[in-house]
């Protein structure tokens, strides 16, 4: 430890005093003990005046570095009166080990924090059991319809609730009562009864003096009841559907704030916990919430008046620089985002940044930094408050007590502790400040502006020309539309506000796009739309990037615009870092569908797996429309987000018809994916091809109460499937769904049972269907019945067949198809169905498969259209050059495809010579393997 020459007589003393104190301690005898003692007392007098009560303390921590925890009191039921004495004496005990445990560096910060959590918990606990003890004995107790005892709830917020309270910090506590609605007394059932509003603030005001009053003994611990509704002047003790109503009419943004870290830490933990899930929707919105930030500026003008106010530059909580604005950072960022991301929703500081960080919306760096400077200012609280046990924050003004907190903080002198606080202070002003700055906003035209406030009784559509609209007419009319629309007239002053920010620069935006008038009257169209939601608003004008990217999507993309009007929840993903990072694979897809809560309600299920399923095609349209990601691997993924979302929906399902009917013992069910879905080739709306197997006796009856025969039971399961994967919620739709490919078609049953398909396949399907199976593959459902498809359609695949019927059969088909679906003019080529194109290819590689299968059986394990190719060049079914000229034209055709279907345009392109090179490809291949699918022979 540094020299302390200032100080060093004050230690002396206070270790002369220990002496004094217990006289013939063995323990003072101990030169190690005596030199730990001397840090000790460096930091805390507080530490030295309690061992010098309580003697014993010293014995058993200097005998075992590792001491357990104080033991509580444990109190007769006649010992009420004397829980005060002994709750400030074990309080003193416990916080003086945290003292000799975090000084002697046994402790980190982040353990002694938690330690003076937990010890404020059981001091709470001890002190709400004693006095609920002698309340029932006097006036009863509250109990529900059902004879249970209804206590009172006391919730920590601030640092307590965080579980990161700090040494000698008062507690936030709000009082609540889960009494109203339950269908109980009116008043509790003692001698003495009380109104539930009189008991249980009795019970709270005098919990709250049993530890904060002071006595003989000290205090236990200051409680601060002012966070509560209407703060000092409303109730003590509310009871739920009060704070209910209140926080749904009256709660500000500060109080938001306050009630992230919100915990029950004593009373009726459980029914504490219920209340919190039913406050969620108060504390986070489900859309980004950007309009937060207007609110915590104002908190943060609030806090600079303070501090200039009461000169609180040098406060390590307040000051600049200070824990509070960590604390802001942190939890402005978990209100934007948390209600959209569950994992964003933690109370304690640091677990919620480091999810940030996993969330992308803290660099690692900066949460490094900031969890380093985290820790630093509240080490150096702590020893701020363990000196005299008082509620400090502010730096000492004398030399003595300077150089006591830079020895026992381990630094050389005074100068080299602020050196150290300034770097802290100046990394979390920068990371706050750039948070919570306005942010700068992309330039618009003045003249825009102006013109826009003028609408609808003034302005020049002159403005709009100048801007580059070559109708501005049009363009007048459409914003003078808008101007007059119920929507703005109803803005509140501050959205109106936003919205005039805001327009200009999508004016501007819109001006400048390669078609200024549909992209004007798409993001019109989206405005009308998020006018409702202020939140929107706010996100588009705290976020430059934001609304400079909606302009570039909405400009090129039909289909997303379209989305972004009908869902504006997706405004969210402009802003989202994932959108411009990797993309989920497989896994982190099925994980995201099947993480979708709601219980057995399924239009919840449904709502929120369609908001996750817009937000995930909506991100990898983005990565293909900028390039990021190509054709292939983007109608890949959309595969698999069908395969998550079916998985999910039969998850669902099934629990509805076994809540009804029962279960099916020792039956077997799976969804069988085909044509695009199949071939893992998916586009953006399309649609589901599905089979439906079951394995069980048909016979076999259902185990519930409305027993089904099992043919009938899985009937209703894929009808119920059908059902949900169509329903229309709020968030649209999952997919429509075609079942016309299974045996029989229209006119078979929605299922078949395993041996029906088999049987079908092997003696009565078409060529046609054959090929069908090519792309065939299992999307979810029974391991077991999987393996069994696989080996159904393994075999009906192998069969030896004659070339020149198949051939015959391929072409026919072929044939007959372009004739009725070929869209191809003399200006624009049907990418799927015309000569050549997509499907051209499909069938080629499906004759492959039917032609060869029964020899080379590589060509039957992939269903997708490369790894076709690949295998089909792998067992030298065709060579390396033709291999290589269909992988380009498929990837070129398909990626025309997507893009047309995000503009939604038709699957039609102008010819050029790229087109041209892959029609080429494709006909040259399938001529190569004797096929003529221009043959008009029925």
């Amino acid at each position: 430890m540094p020299p302390l020459p200032a100080a060093q007589p004050d230690i002396e003393r206070a270790l002369g005093r220990l002496r004094a104190c217990a006289p013939g301690l063995a323990a003072l005898e101990d030169a190690d003990v005596v030199a730990r003692l001397r840090r000790v007392a460096v930091a805390s007098d507080f530490a030295i005046e309690t061992l010098c009560r309580q003697p014993a303390l010293l014995e058993r921590l200097a005998l075992d570095a590792d001491a357990p925890a104080t033991p509580p009191p444990v109190l007769a039921a006649d010992e009420v009166a004397q829980l005060p004495g002994l709750l400030r004496r074990y309080r003193a005990a416990e916080s003086t080990r945290l003292v000799w445990r975090d000084v002697l560096g046994l402790d980190d910060v982040d353990a002694t924090l938690a330690g003076s959590t937990r010890l404020a918990e059981t001091c709470l606990v001890l002190g709400l059991d004693a006095l609920e003890q002698a309340f029932a004995e006097r006036h009863g107790v509250f109990r529900d319809r059902d004879g249970r005892v209804r206590r009172l709830v006391v919730f920590g917020l601030g640092k307590l609730g965080g579980g990161e309270l700090n040494f000698s910090s008062d507690v936030d506590l709000v009082y609540g009562y889960d009494v109203d609605g339950t269908g109980g007394a009116d008043a509790s059932d003692g001698e003495r009864p009380l109104a539930a509003e009189a008991y249980f603030t009795r019970l709270g005001q005098q919990l709250a003096r049993l530890l904060d009053d002071t006595t003989a003994d000290g205090f236990c611990h200051r409680v601060d009841l002012r966070l509560r509704p209407y703060g000092t002047a409303g109730r003590v003790a509310w009871s739920f559907a009060a704070m209910e109503l209140y926080f749904q009419h009256e709660g500000r943004d500060w109080e938001r704030y306050a009630w992230q870290k919100a915990r029950p830490v004593a009373g009726d933990i459980e029914a504490g916990e219920r209340f919190l899930v039913e406050l969620r929707p108060f504390i986070y919105r489900r859309y980004l919430d950007y309009g937060a930030l207007d609110g915590l500026r104002t908190m943060k003008a609030a806090i600079a008046a303070e501090v200039a106010r009461k000169e609180l530059a040098d406060d390590v909580k307040r000051g600049p620089g200070g824990i509070r604005e960590i604390e802001f950072l942190v939890q402005a960022l978990q209100l934007i985002r948390g209600g959209r991301e569950p994992a964003l929703r933690g109370r304690g500081l640091l677990a919620s940044l480091q999810a940030l960080v996993d969330a992308h919306q803290v660099a690692p760096g900066a949460a490094d930094m900031l969890a380093d400077a985290y820790r630093f200012l509240r080490r150096l609280e702590n020893r701020l408050q363990m000196r005299d046990d008082a509620q400090v924050h502010a730096l000492p003004e004398d030399a003595a007590g300077r150089a006591r907190l830079a020895a026992g903080l381990d630094f050389e002198d005074w100068p080299a502790l602020l050196a150290a606080l300034d770097l802290h202070r100046a990394v979390v002003s920068t990371e706050f400040d750039a948070l919570l700055a306005p942010r700068r906003r992309q330039a618009a035209p003045d003249a825009l502006a102006t013109y826009w406030r003028a609408l609808p009784d003034a302005g020049q559509a002159d403005v709009l020309a100048d801007a580059g609209f070559v109708e501005p007419a049009g363009a007048d009319g459409m914003l003078r539309d808008l101007a007059r629309s119920p929507g703005v007239a109803g803005l509140s002053d501050k959205a109106r506000a936003r919205l005039d920010r805001v327009l200009p620069v999508l004016l501007h935006g819109a001006a400048q796009a390669q078609h200024p008038m549909l992209a004007l009257r798409r993001l019109l169209t989206m405005l009308h739309n998020i006018l409702r939601r202020s939140a929107y608003l706010a996100l588009l004008d705290e976020q430059p990037a934001a609304l400079a990217r909606l302009v570039e999507v909405v400009s090129q993309s039909a289909l997303l615009a379209e989305r972004l009007a009908l869902h504006p929840l997706l405004l969210d993903e402009l802003l989202d870092a994932r959108v411009s990072g990797p993309l989920p694979d497989r896994d982190e897809l099925f994980d995201a569908c099947a993480g979708v809560a709601g219980g057995d309600d399924a239009e919840s299920v449904l709502q929120a797996l369609n908001e996750v399923r817009q937000a995930l095609s909506f991100r990898i349209a983005m990565a293909f429309r900028d390039g990021r990601q190509d054709a292939e691997t983007t109608a890949r993924q959309l595969a698999w987000l069908a395969d998550a979302v079916v998985a999910r929906v039969l998850a669902l399902a099934t629990a509805e018809v076994e809540r009804a009917h029962g279960r099916v013992p020792d039956a077997r069910f799976a969804v069988i994916g085909y044509g695009s879905l199949g071939g893992e080739e998916l586009g953006f709306g399309s649609d589901l091809d599905l089979v439906f197997l079951y394995d069980a006796d048909p016979l076999a009856p259902s185990d519930g109460d409305r027993p089904l025969e099992a043919s009938r039971w899985f009937g209703r399961l894929a009808q119920k499937i059908v059902a949900l994967l169509d329903a229309v919620t709020a968030a649209g739709r999952l997919f429509e769904v075609d079942v016309r490919l299974r045996p029989d078609g229209a006119q078979g049953l929605l299922v078949s049972s395993l041996a029906s398909y088999a049987e079908y396949q092997r003696e009565r399907a078409w060529t046609w269907e054959h090929q069908a199976l090519v792309r065939a593959r299992a999307v979810a459902g029974d391991p077991g019945l999987v393996e069994a498809f696989e080996r159904v359609r393994g075999d009906t695949l192998s069969q030896r067949r004659e070339p020149g019927g198949l051939a015959a059969d391929v072409a026919r088909m072929r044939g007959r198809m372009r004739r009725e679906l070929d869209r191809t003019d003399a200006a624009f080529f049907d990418l799927k169905q015309g000569e050549g194109g997509l499907v051209d290819l499909e069938f080629l590689l499906q004759f492959l498969v039917l032609r060869e299968g029964a020899v080379e059986p590589a060509l039957l394990r992939p269903r997708h259209t490369p790894g076709v190719i690949d295998a089909a060049c792998e067992s030298r079914v065709i060579d390396h050059d033709t291999a290589r000229a269909l992988h380009a034209a498929h990837a070129h055709l398909l990626a025309i495809g997507l893009a047309c279907t995000l503009d939604r345009r038709q699957r039609r392109a102008p010819l050029d010579d790229s087109i041209e090179s892959a029609r080429a490809a494709i006909r040259n291949s399938v001529r190569m393997q004797g096929l003529d699918f221009d043959s008009t022979s029925s």
